[in-house]
């Protein structure tokens, strides 16, 4: 695993339809989220808590969470 790699979590705002991607390295996806099914941030715009499935918002870091729970 390359510590240099990024995941792109993709979020959209139910409430106001603001979208946002953040790139994360593996090190700082384990320190926010670990392996969770869902992950929830706040909005940029309007502060509401967005909440999504995990597979929806970075599937590259579920099918790897995935992968490593069934070793």
């Amino acid at each position: 695993m390359s510590a240099r790699k990024k995941y792109a979590i993709k979020t959209s705002c139910p409430q106001c339809g603001c979208s946002a991607v953040s790139h994360l390295s593996h090190e700082e996806m384990m320190e926010r989220f670990g392996n969770v099914p869902n992950v929830e941030l706040d909005c940029g715009a309007c502060m509401a808590k967005v909440n999504a499935p995990m597979a929806l918002a970075c599937p590259e870091w579920d099918q790897e969470c995935k992968a490593k729970a069934g070793k």
